[in-house]
């Protein structure tokens, strides 16, 4: 008997510190809420892409690149309604950014335009990954937006930059140096018909 009443009263005091109280919980859900209006006002505040072509070697591809339009599209549309959508857009945008890499004209195809793409890339994964963690850090968010921004007009402008390189004359003769100073072409010593005098 002396072991039941103490039990007994153990129970009682758990079930009853156990419960909630609706009002505080009420209030816990309010304050959450208002933090995430807060951050979705924040974010959709700074979600302005640069989606617009800066010239007009990006214009021009738009035509003949489809990755890059779907891309450029992609980031016009600007989410409204909440935070869900925002998070959306960002798995979206991750994925439309690694197709970038997908089907590059030939032109384009070199390192630099590659490194370009890989750098606006990660800009994009870490708008989805900061947006998707539970506590979001909105200021982070708006700030991978203008870096994306930023990563965007470098890229456009590289595109620009191997246009007009194509566009210059080579001069008489330099084709015959450009031979000559590649190491692929240079006679290998190590090959046996080969004679090297000494």
């Amino acid at each position: 008997m002396k072991t039941v009443f103490p039990t007994l009263l153990l129970i009682v005091l758990c079930l009853t510190s156990c419960q909630e109280d609706p009002k505080l919980r009420a209030l816990e859900q309010e304050k959450e809420a208002q933090k995430r209006e807060v951050i979705f006002n924040s974010i959709n505040k700074g979600w302005n892409f640069n989606a617009q072509p800066i010239n007009a070697t990006s214009r021009s591809l738009i035509n003949s690149w489809n990755e890059w339009r779907i891309f450029l599209t992609e980031l016009g549309q600007k989410p409204k309604s909440s935070l869900g959508a925002f998070q959306q857009k960002a798995k979206t945008l991750t994925k439309r950014a690694n197709d970038l890499n997908n089907n590059i004209p030939v032109t384009y195809n070199l390192p630099q335009v590659k490194s370009r793409i890989d750098a606006i890339v990660t800009k994009i994964n870490s708008i989805n990954l900061y947006i998707h963690l539970n506590q979001i850090p909105d200021i982070k968010v708006t700030q991978l937006v203008q870096e994306t921004n930023v990563e965007l007009d470098a890229f456009q402008k590289e595109l620009d930059e191997i246009v007009v390189k194509k566009q210059i004359k080579m001069e008489e003769g330099e084709s015959d140096m450009i031979q000559m100073l590649d190491t692929t072409r240079a006679i290998p010593t190590n090959n046996p018909n080969i004679k090297i005098d000494k």
